[in-house]
């Protein structure tokens, strides 16, 4: 067994120090990475941090079939895209909702808060899980049913609606707390 194999090994069994050896070692290159690819710092650090915060979450689920610095590296870039294309339907359904709302000719205070919650939403969407906030955007900004969307992710139905449950009780604790 190589020694990349043994730290998966360990990592899966749970050894904490191997883990955060392996968090030392590569998290700074990480970081670097995911801010050339998205040109912001903080937001680097955060989907880096949200990785290796998964990872340790699902440990037992690891599996490198490469590299460990390639599988790391990878799901940095993967995750940086997600991010990208979720900013992406964000902004586009923002400018939508501002378009139609200029022409109706609403008050300035209105779009003003309009801008405030769409800043909200986007705060509650990028600390939800991958998935959850994947399910929620593919269900409110794209409309799409429950059914397309687990057939789109492979996903039961139920598992769908749990995540839709979380994100809308997040949404409501964030709400609440303005």
């Amino acid at each position: 067994m190589g020694k990349e194999a043994e730290i998966v090994r360990r990592i899966r069994q749970g050894d904490k120090k191997e883990f955060e050896a392996l968090f030392r070692s590569s998290y700074a290159s990480l970081v670097r990475y995911a801010q050339v690819i998205l040109k912001d710092h903080d937001t680097a650090e955060e989907i880096v941090q949200e990785f290796f915060f998964r990872l340790w979450q699902d440990k037992e689920k690891l599996n490198v079939e490469s590299s460990l610095n390639g599988y790391l590296y990878r799901s940095v870039h993967n995750r940086c895209l997600h991010y990208i294309e979720h900013q992406k339907v964000v902004e586009r359904h923002s400018s939508d909702v501002a378009a139609t709302m200029t022409d109706l000719g609403e008050p300035v205070t209105d779009i003003i808060y309009y801008n405030e919650l769409q800043s909200k939403i986007v705060k509650v969407l990028n600390r939800l899980p991958d998935k959850c906030s994947t399910i929620f955007t593919m269900n409110r900004f794209e409309g799409l049913k429950y059914s397309e969307i687990a057939e789109k992710l492979s996903v039961s139905v139920k598992t769908v609606e749990a995540n839709m449950g979380r994100a809308l009780k997040e949404f409501r604790k964030a709400l609440a707390e303005s």
